[in-house]
């Protein structure tokens, strides 16, 4: 039964631990992410972004501590039923996906959470929200080809594609332009700003280390470092020089042009 404290909560993350062997990997870490909102976690390698994303995915439960997704509590809810209203993209997934999958197998796949198409059956309003999800990254003329055959930025856009094929109310996305070419980056970042700025875009959480990969309509960030969250709130009071400086150990200046962020320097702090 959903925390009626969190019935606007989308996720909530309170005093989470996680430690694997005699690491500890993160450490109280506070995160409340509401309906409506669109939030990038930021931080160097190392800081805990992408097991907090896992968390968020189900996939990982705390060591200590509390999480709670789509109002369900981790440890008191069937994560196979709460999967499906999560997509989730990241590049460890991606490596579980048949490099001789066709494209249009990929997306229609993740309807059921799959990473490869068996003897599951498809309607056909499934191909056609497959169809038009690939249409909407641009890579619809891709759908007959093999997976294994596309490049990093064409393998990107198609991930995000099948994280939302089971139209999920949340969607988590790690690292998704890394690997990619200014170009590539381009094209992905104006199509996760576009999907933001639709009316039934599901809340979104994208890590990532670079503040010039935020999409514009991207509403809220968390800073990480060292298995902390330094800061978090809406992106205009948390994405300053100092936050960021203190985040990547690093003098930082940090500059608006319109709707994107960038951060220039490298002295040691």
């Amino acid at each position: 039964m959903a925390d009626p404290k969190t019935a606007q909560e989308v996720l909530r993350l309170a005093d989470v631990w996680l430690r694997r062997g005699p690491n500890q990997i993160l450490r109280g870490v506070n995160l409340a992410v509401a309906e409506g909102q669109h939030w990038v976690i930021l931080g160097p390698n190392g800081a805990g972004k992408t097991t907090l994303l896992q968390i968020a995915a189900a996939r990982l439960h705390p060591t200590s501590g509390e999480a709670w997704v789509l109002g369900e509590k981790l440890g008191r809810v069937d994560v196979f039923q709460l999967r499906p209203r999560i997509g989730f993209a990241s590049a460890a997934l991606a490596g579980r996906i048949p490099g001789a999958e066709l494209v249009r197998d990929v997306v229609l796949t993740g309807a059921y959470g799959q990473t490869g198409r068996w003897r599951e059956r498809y309607a056909a309003a499934d191909a056609d929200r497959a169809g038009a999800l690939l249409a909407a990254f641009g890579v619809a003329g891709l759908a007959g080809r093999a997976f294994g055959t596309l490049s990093e930025g064409e393998r990107k856009r198609v991930q995000i594609a099948r994280a939302l094929m089971s139209d999920p109310e949340l969607l988590l996305l790690d690292e998704p332009s890394a690997g990619l070419d200014l170009g590539g980056r381009e094209e992905l970042v104006a199509a996760l700003a576009e999907l933001a700025g639709g009316r039934a875009a599901p809340v979104m959480v994208l890590v990532t280390h670079h503040l010039e990969d935020i999409p514009p309509g991207f509403t809220h960030a968390a800073l990480m470092r060292d298995g902390q969250v330094t800061g978090a709130g809406p992106a205009g009071s948390v994405l300053t020089a100092a936050g960021l400086s203190q985040a990547f150990g690093l003098d930082l200046v940090v500059t608006k042009l319109g709707e994107r962020w960038v951060a220039t320097g490298g002295q040691t702090a």
